[in-house]
């Protein structure tokens, strides 16, 4: 029981390490163009293909 415990500390600490990573790396710094960007077209089309 007790290494269950132990293991289960290790992996929300792993889990909390990342978290804190992610926050201080800026990867949460944009969060409204990831929700629209498949509304927005990235090439333009070619006249051939029109």
């Amino acid at each position: 029981m007790i290494i269950h415990i132990v293991v289960s500390l290790l992996i929300a600490l792993g889990f909390l390490a990342a978290f804190i990573w992610a926050i201080r790396s800026n990867q949460y710094d944009d969060d409204y163009s990831p929700s629209v960007r498949m509304l927005f077209d990235d090439t333009k089309p070619n006249k051939q293909n029109v």
